[in-house]
Formats: structure tokens, sequence, C-alpha cells
């Protein structure tokens, strides 16, 4: 049984910010954005033609800067939001000086701009042009089609609070409520008018020692959506949103620097983490002392992982050591004995050899290590439309598309 070949699309700018356009559940589509120092950043729309195994794309300008992280609306397709880089400079005058003389005053003005020249890094709703909201039919060589631009919705305000580091909808929501975190901050926000106002709802802020700046987050999809947690450090905690209090706290949850988390969206009280200690951990939030498991089969820094949306057992985890993997959680899973029948569909002879298998848990085990990236990977993601196939994001523009391999996809669904 033969699998199908993965798919690969280069990008024209360096990028590590990548994401599944969340609410279209009928094509696979991924967005990609760029960074570029020296030129107009973009967003490459990915539409994959799964019947012909070929990539169609759009490209949309984002000029205000690279972009660091990327992120779509559960509700609405056409809506995403981005953190990106400005440079505020220091301007200075001339008058400013008095009695220093104009060449001093005019190299203190140059040293100061340089030096004080400040990078922010910002965070925006945009709406996508409404042709390339639900796919297109460009062909991946198409030169003559033009970049188009994003129509910005709301800045999210950040001024008073600093960097910010991602930006996470609401995952059952309307589309009308995000977190965003900026260095110490949490901040809850309601997109009103159409998107095209942010109100900051509540905050709550990181108080103590140590590096108290947020690395990521992530929106739990249980609890009626009243839970999320995030990375500090070598913190994870989880936090309520209608209280905006801190709820559980897993110090020292990695030996360093936490990169990424997510969400089991089978079972409620499960979370994995991973990070600058090579590893992936897995955590029930109700007993926070020891994780449930560890991973350790990367040798760089994992900078991300992600459960698949439908079956729980399959964690994709992408590194700087160029490597993507795909293991098979299973004995942390919701289906531990694997693919569970009714009583009433097998025979009595059957139900005995059925007893026996199911007395033991499956093993957990890497299912494939993929190795098309030739620099770091810094992103992975499922589609949202199509469970057995996943896309990898590594520095230098590489997007791969792969799926998981066929004979495991039919052993979990027969």
């Amino acid at each position: 049984m033969e699998d199908d070949a993965p798919v690969i699309y280069g990008l024209e700018f360096q990028a590590r910010a990548l994401t599944p356009q969340t609410a279209e559940t009928d094509a696979i589509r991924f967005l990609v954005g760029t960074q570029s120092l020296k030129y107009d950043n973009q967003i490459h729309i990915i539409d994959f033609d799964d019947e012909n195994n070929i990539i169609n794309k759009n490209v949309l300008l984002h000029q205000v800067g690279e972009i660091w992280h990327i992120s779509a609306s559960p509700a609405d397709r056409g809506v995403l939001a981005t953190c990106y880089n400005r440079t505020f400079c220091c301007v200075l005058s001339l008058d400013s000086f008095g009695a220093l003389g104009k060449s001093s005053a005019q190299l203190f003005i140059a040293l100061a701009t340089s030096s004080d020249s400040k990078v922010l890094t910002c965070a925006a709703v945009w709406r996508m042009p409404k042709e390339l909201e639900s796919g297109s039919h460009e062909s991946p060589d198409d030169s003559s089609s033009t970049a188009q631009t994003l129509e910005l919705l709301c800045h999210l305000d950040n001024t008073a609070h600093g960097n910010m580091a991602c930006v996470v909808w609401e995952p059952m929501g309307d589309g009308k409520k995000i977190i965003s975190l900026a260095d110490n901050h949490i901040l809850l926000w309601d997109l009103q008018e159409s998107s095209s106002q942010a109100v900051l709802a509540s905050s709550a802020s990181l108080e103590g020692k140590g590096q108290l700046k947020f690395t990521s987050g992530r929106w739990s999809p249980h609890h009626n959506c009243t839970q999320v947690a995030t990375a500090n450090d070598t913190t994870l905690r989880g936090w309520d949103t209608r209280s905006m209090s801190q709820i559980y706290c897993i110090e020292n949850a990695h030996g360093q620097l936490v990169r990424d988390l997510d969400f089991n969206p089978n079972k409620q009280y499960y979370l994995a983490s991973c990070g600058d200690d090579c590893k992936v951990k897995f955590w029930d939030t109700r007993n926070v002392t020891e994780p449930v498991k560890t991973l350790e089969e990367h040798s760089h820094w994992v900078w991300n992982v992600r459960y698949n949306h439908s079956h729980d057992q399959l964690v994709l985890t992408g590194s700087s050591d160029s490597r993507v993997i795909l293991s098979n959680m299973v004995s942390i899973s919701s289906e531990p004995f694997g693919h569970l029948v009714d009583d009433d569909d097998i025979s009595d002879q059957e139900d005995h050899r059925s007893e026996e298998k199911s007395k033991e848990p499956l093993q957990d085990n890497v299912i494939a290590t993929y190795e098309e990236h030739e620099d770091s990977v810094y992103a992975v993601d499922w589609s949202s439309a199509d469970p057995w196939l996943f896309a990898s994001l590594s520095y230098d523009g590489r997007l791969v598309i792969n799926r998981v391999p066929r004979a495991l996809k039919y052993h979990i669904l027969l």
C-alpha cells in the first residue's frame, strides 16, 4: 500500500507563521505569513487539490511588517489575525541642542535615533478580499497574478502592554472573542461592529520572579470555552476567562523555555507542551506534579505540538532539527484500546478474542519522521477539512503537505 508523495511549495521569503483556515471545513486550505525585512510581506493562501495532488495559491500583501504569528477566525472564513513587527524611531529636533553646535547635534541625533528606534510586535484583525474567501483556481506558476491587499478591520491596541506574542480565537464561538498575549499581560477582547472595533473586556498580568513574558497560549475547546492555557519561561498556567484568575500552574514543566502547547480535543483535562529541552510532554491538569507521558524524539528545540482534531492519538511536532515527527500516543488518547465496536456486531467466537485483545492498551510509537525540510521547522498544523492531512513550514519558506500513512489510517478507521 503505497503512500502519496509529499507536496512541496516554496515561498519567496522566509516564513514562520502557519494556520489552517479554521472556518473552512470543505476545502483544504492553509494561510502562511512571511518574514522579510527588505520587501513587503505577504500572506499566501494555499489551496490543496487532493484529487490532483497540486497546490493552488493566492497572495495577499501584508505591508505593515514581518509576520510572527497568524490565526484564522473559527466562524468567518475571510477573517484572520496577525502579530507583526513595527519599528518606531526616535525623532529629535536640532533646536533642542543649543550650545552643542550643529554638527555635534546632528551626530548625537543620528546615534540616538539608531539606538532608540524601538521594535514593537503589534496585532491586528484583517479581512481578505471576498472572492478569495472560499478557494481559488490559480495555478502555482501563474506569474501574471497580482497580489491583493488585506482590509484592516481593527488594531489590538498594545501600546500600554508591550509586545504581542500571539492571538487566539475562542474555538467554538462566533468569532467575536479573542485573547492576545502581550509581554506579561493576558488580554481578552470583544470584537464589535463587524470586527471593526476591538474592546478590551478584561485582562490579567503575570507577577513574580523570572522571565515574565508569555511565549504561547491556547484556548481550551472544553469547559464551555472558559479556560485558556499559557506558557512563559518554563511554566504552564491555566486561566479562567470569566474571572481572569489562575486555575492551575505547572512550574518547571520543561527544563528550558516552553515554546508551544495544545489541548487534547477529546479529553478535557489533557494538554501537550514542548520546548527548548527537546521534549514533548503530556499533562493531566488535575494532577500537575508529573507529566503523564514524555517524548524525547527530537534533537533540538521543539517549536510546535498539535493534536489531530478528530483522532487525538495522532500528535504532530516540528523542531529546529528540521524534522517533523508524527507520533501515535494511543495509550493516553480517548480510545486507548483501539477502535471499539458494539457487542451486537461481533459473534460469540470473536467475542473472546476481542476481549483478550482489549485487556492491554495499544503501544505508543513514532509513526513517521518527515525529513523534507532543510531548515528549522517553526510551524506544523492539521488541515481543518481533512483529518489525515497536515502542513509543515520551515524558515527558508518551504511548505510541505503530507498525509498520515494509509496503513495507519485504515487501522484507525477499521
